[in-house]
């Protein structure tokens, strides 16, 4: 890594990416490691170190990565410090509605792979990614700087292409010049708002605690999940020092609940989040402050301009129902990383609307499907209707002894969607 002091007035890249967390990190990786030169701006003060991402005490936000997003980031080399740190594989899931019978359980053996998944809290995962830019020639970051303007430019270079593009203005006057300009900058993107992108927003109704749990009973690498008057609550395995009794929750509920919940002392939270989950784990004793954020899942109305590409929850943010946010992500930049760098590569303007519009083609239906499928999800087990009360637990139940497909939906979740990126197969 090296950061600029001088304050040319215009610096020139491959590539800008704004926003630093995970899923622009990881781009930044894929198209530097391909010899692209990136720059990378994020508000934030310093890069995030694995050692200082590590503590005693998970972090209270997690993300259940596919094994395709392992892969990616076995790709970038991340996921051997990640290991080192802390991740918790899970085998098994099990699903249940709290109002009826219905229950399906899935594991990895019907699913015909090693694992499900992994549990790893999002600040491990930024670090080890961090880890992976800080010593690459060409990338150069900005790292505590805002962004202040975005300028936008159709004029010709003597090529025809390669250096057209936009321009970037920081707030501490220096200037971004790229044929490529990502937005990854997270749910509310200042810089896709800057580009005039439209959002179309679906307000849940729902907010999430989150927080980190010991519980009586070891979790046995399975990710649980209860329906409870539509509200769902996710035990989420963590291993701590070998202690495999510790979970992430994340309980999506009303938000006059979820703020009785973060208000609770640890003592009643901890009674609260046991009888919600029928004592599955025993007594549950909640080992850190409880947060809470309100829940709104959003849908760019387009993914991309000349020039100029939206990533990650800076284009689509999604129910964390089923823990699929951060691995649309990561599949947004590897999908990405792939069009721009063939490209790149074979001379072609990488940041032409016909390239990036194959960017767009390859992810929109993907992340559409899967925000469609959390919306059903939650009018499905959020009415109180008798009869859809019936028809679910019947439709969960008899499922359940369907092992094919139950194999096919796993497959699925696992993230074996589609024509997967080089990177990630």
């Amino acid at each position: 890594m090296h950061t600029s002091t001088a304050k040319p007035l215009v610096e020139c890249y491959e590539a800008v990416i704004v926003g630093g967390g995970m899923v622009g990190t990881a781009l930044c990786a894929l198209l530097a490691q391909a010899g692209m030169q990136v720059a990378l701006v994020e508000s934030q003060s310093s890069p995030l170190s694995v050692e200082k991402a590590t503590s005693k005490l998970p972090a209270p936000r997690v993300s259940a990565l596919t094994p395709v997003s392992q892969r990616l980031l076995a790709y970038l080399g991340a996921w051997p410090a990640m290991q080192q740190a802390r991740v918790t594989p899970y085998r098994g899931m099990q699903v249940w509605d709290a109002e009826g019978s219905g229950e399906i359980a899935f594991s990895a053996d019907e699913a015909g792979v090693a694992e499900l998944g992994h549990i790893v809290e999002n600040a491990i995962t930024l670090a080890a990614l961090n880890s992976q830019i800080i010593d690459q020639p060409n990338v150069t970051t900005f790292f505590g700087v805002r962004l202040q303007a975005l300028q936008r430019a159709n004029g010709h270079a003597a090529d025809g292409n390669s250096a057209r593009g936009d321009w970037l203005l920081l707030e501490d006057g220096r200037q971004l010049h790229a044929p490529l300009i990502v937005a990854a900058d997270g749910a509310h993107s200042t810089l896709r708002e800057m580009a005039g992108i439209e959002v179309a927003s679906d307000d849940m109704h729902q907010h999430a605690v989150v927080t980190t749990v010991r519980c009586e009973k070891p979790h046995g690498g399975a990710a649980r999940q209860a329906f409870i008057d539509g509200r769902p609550l996710a035990f989420l395995p963590l291993t701590v020092e070998g202690d495999d009794h510790y979970c992430s929750i994340v309980w999506s509920t009303t938000a006059k609940h979820a703020t009785e919940l973060s208000e609770f002392p640890r003592e009643a939270l901890g009674e609260a989040l046991g009888e919600a989950f029928g004592y599955r784990l025993g007594d549950v004793t909640v080992c850190d402050k409880a947060h809470r954020f309100p829940l709104v899942q959003r849908h760019a109305r387009h993914y991309v301009q000349p020039h100029f590409a939206l990533v990650g929850d800076a284009a689509h943010s999604i129910h964390p129902l089923a823990g699929q946010g951060v691995n649309l992500g990561l599949m947004d930049a590897a999908v990405l990383a792939e069009e721009v760098v063939h490209a790149w590569q074979r001379g072609a303007p990488w940041g032409e609307l016909s390239t990036l519009k194959r960017y767009e083609r390859r992810r929109r239906f993907d992340n559409s499907a899967m925000l469609g499928l959390m919306k059903g999800f939650k009018v499905l087990f959020g009415s109180h209707d008798p009869a859809l009360t019936l028809v679910r637990n019947l439709g969960m139940s008899g499922m359940n002894q369907v092992v094919p497909l139950k194999r096919v939906l796993m497959r699925q979740a696992t993230g074996e969607r589609g024509r997967l990126p080089l990177t990630c197969r």
